[in-house]
């Protein structure tokens, strides 16, 4: 039997996975179809295509090279969609700023990143102003202005008179597929944000098996051509959860929003017909909670929550305007996407029963492999009952943090990525995330799960949002303490939030325990830059469990 080699036509090319390999079918399939950018930009594929290879010109008459890095401050805009395939596509690195961090930690992670080309937003010049003299590999910098303007002293340019003064027909090479393509810096909870990093081959095999999942479905939350999709997670965090790049392949509609503001979401929906987006549950309470949306009908929009549990009491909400909500996980360090919480055709029509799937943590996508283990790494079973810790394997996890070794080993002890979440897997294959390792709340001899008992209090219908944390108790090492904003112009009343609480008890749901000895009202819940419910912070803050009864 000869080799597998010597049967190798000697003309034959071996594919690399490089991220333009993704703008092959859009251009073939749908190059009519637009890219919009608020109301000020509408072009077609062609043209995205034609600006991809302008920007790319642009990037290496400034010098950019192969194994550079570009680092990125803008909110949402065709411009972050074009600077996700022509940096990675030059063979430079694509660095996504979050904008959300303080001044420090902004210019701590462009420092980090080794970035040496900054395009930045007008809107954010206070901020480079504040920490200019801090970033010590930058040596160029690109003007960002929606209205064109001329760029302040020291920048080499302003975005759109560079490109319109660049080449479209740029040359992009082939390269192993292995190179990196985006670096990015998690929000953390502890000391400086993390770099994660992703390769091409991760992006490409990331963006295949996320379309495959979300185009699986008969019905609920099925992705299809003709889907309208705008994003409502930034472009920063985790490539949008690497949505635009399925969109992209796809030859989707894309509508990107600038600035996250209800009425110019609510304006965008219905203007350009949109059908799909994501975002974190904290965004869709704002839009529901908004006057602009009292009266549009949400029934054609599929929305995926993720970077927060869904609680069932948004899940519903959302639900009775018409969305297509469901559930869906990962985190920084997986690219993102490891499940979604869709629902199989024979559990559609039972309402309780979809509401409990689509607020799971989901099926696995194709490629990845969950497992729930105990301290030792013991696989434990998947009967929706035994609980551990979340590892995960998939060919798109971060291999590492950047420029720091000892906390990538952990992160892939045992050769399995941690998440430090804890959860169950039941029979059917769904995950169901009960809570992070470090927010779980240990009362006595009980556990506690903050994520069970935030569902539970956002079922009351006077709650608008709530968190729940672990504080110090003399008597039982922690008690949890509940913070809980309201409904706009409604009461809550804390004895009735607490008898909701007993009702479960007595259904055997939760414990008596489990009953928040404190309930705080308060006007807003302390978020990350990612909109997150930033319990490290409400930890600090509330940390003697202050108020409340």
């Amino acid at each position: 039997m000869p080799r597998s080699e010597d049967s190798v036509a000697p003309s034959a090319h071996d594919y690399p996975l490089l991220i333009k390999q993704l703008l092959h079918t859009p251009l073939a399939l749908e190059p009519d179809k637009e890219i919009v950018y608020g109301d000020r930009v509408r072009h077609d594929y062609r043209t995205l295509r034609q600006r991809i290879g302008r920007l790319a010109s642009a990037l290496d008459r400034l010098g950019v090279v192969h194994g550079d890095t570009v680092a990125v401050m803008d909110w949402d805009s065709h411009r972050y969609l074009e600077a996700y395939f022509a940096v990675p596509m030059m063979g430079a690195t694509l660095m996504t700023v979050n904008i959300r961090l303080s001044p420090e930690q902004i210019a701590y992670t462009i420092n980090h990143s080794g970035a040496s080309v900054l395009l930045v937003n007008s809107e954010f010049l206070p901020i480079l102003d504040a920490i200019r003299a801090q970033l010590a590999n930058i040596r160029r910098l690109v003007f960002i202005d929606d209205d064109g303007g001329a760029p302040p002293a020291g920048f080499d340019g302003e975005y759109e008179a560079l490109l319109d003064a660049a080449d479209a027909a740029f040359e992009f090479p082939d390269f192993d597929e292995r190179t990196r393509a985006t670096t990015f810096y998690s929000t953390g909870t502890t000391g400086d944000p993390k770099g994660v990093f992703f390769s091409h081959r991760q992006l490409v095999l990331h963006t295949l098996a996320t379309m495959a999942a979300l185009a699986s479905p008969a019905s609920q939350g099925r992705l299809h051509r003709d889907d309208v999709y705008m994003p409502i997670t930034p472009m920063f965090h985790v490539h949008a959860w690497g949505i635009p790049y399925v969109a992209t392949l796809m030859g989707l509609k894309q509508v990107y929003p600038g600035r996250y503001t209800p009425e110019r979401l609510v304006g965008l929906f219905l203007r350009e017909e949109v059908t799909l987006s994501h975002c974190v549950p904290t965004i869709l309470h704002m839009l529901l909670s908004s006057p602009a949306t009292a009266s549009i009908d949400f029934s054609r929009w599929k929305v995926v929550i993720g970077g927060s549990a869904l609680p069932k009491g948004l899940a519903k909400a959302a639900l009775d305007r018409g969305i297509d909500i469901f559930a869906g996980y990962g985190m920084s360090e997986t690219c993102p996407v490891l499940t979604l919480a869709h629902v199989r055709s024979r559990d559609l029509g039972d309402a309780e029963r979809e509401l409990d799937l689509r607020t799971r943590t989901g099926l696995p996508i194709p490629l990845v492999e969950l497992r729930i283990v105990d301290a030792d790494m013991n696989v434990l079973p998947h009967d929706g009952e035994a609980t551990g810790e979340v590892v995960v394997r998939a060919p798109w996890l971060t291999q590492g943090y950047v420029g720091q070794p000892a906390a990538s080993e952990a992160l892939w002890a045992g050769g399995y990525l941690h998440t430090n979440d804890v959860g169950a897997i039941d029979s059917e294959g769904y995950l169901r995330i009960t809570d992070r390792i470090k927010d779980v709340i240990k009362t006595g001899g009980e556990w506690v799960s903050s994520l069970q008992l935030e569902d539970l209090i956002s079922r009351h219908p006077a709650v608008h949002e709530c968190a729940v944390i672990g504080v110090p108790d003399s008597q039982w090492g922690e008690r949890p303490l509940a913070l809980v904003t309201p409904k706009p112009g409604q009461t809550l009343d804390i004895d009735g939030l607490r008898a909701h609480l007993s009702g479960f008890v007595q259904s055997g749901l939760i414990s008596r325990y489990a009953v928040p000895d404190r309930v705080l009202l308060v006007e807003a819940i302390d978020k990350t830059s990612v909109g997150k419910i930033d319990k490290k912070r409400l930890r600090e803050k509330y940390h003697g469990g202050i108020g409340g009864r």
